[in-house]
Order: structure tokens, then C-alpha cells, then sequence
């Protein structure tokens, strides 16, 4: 098991499902493919940011997805509450 996480496939197996999340989620959950991919997209980021530094990555290549995960993030937000 050490294997799967100092080479970051561990991450890859998550990003995996949450593709798969995406995917029910569009197809069967009802959800719209723009509030389904706000709504997953800051996790996947900072996944991808994480498996950039299990995989021993420069540092521009980890800051830059946890960079953009917080505005999305806000987006996800602020469409949320122009929804109520």
C-alpha cells in the first residue's frame, strides 16, 4: 500500500470516483453539468495539488490548483446563494 500513496495513485483512485460522482450526478441525480462541476471542482483542485506533492512535484505545480480551487470555490458559493 506505501506504493499507491508516495506515488500518488491513491489521489488518482479518488479523482476517479469523483468523476464518477460527476457522471451520476448529471445523468441520473438531475443535476446541471455547471452546478455539478462548481460543486466538485475545488475538491478535485486541491486532489490534484496533493498528488503534485506526494509526487514530488515543484511547488508551482502544488500552489497552482489549491490557487484556483478558492475562487471556484466562491463561485460555487455565490451561485448557491443566488439560487435561495
Amino acid at each position: 500500500m506505501q506504493w499507491l500513496f508516495a506515488s500518488g495513485h491513491a489521489v488518482d483512485l479518488v479523482l476517479a470516483v469523483i468523476a464518477l460522482e460527476l457522471l451520476w450526478l448529471t445523468r441520473w441525480g438531475g443535476w446541471r453539468i455547471a452546478d455539478a462541476l462548481l460543486r466538485l471542482a475545488p475538491g478535485a483542485l486541491m486532489l490534484l495539488a496533493l498528488r503534485a506533492a506526494l509526487a514530488g512535484m515543484d511547488w508551482r505545480w502544488i500552489g497552482l490548483p489549491l490557487l484556483l480551487s478558492f475562487p471556484v470555490h466562491l463561485a460555487d458559493l455565490t451561485r448557491g446563494v443566488r439560487r435561495q
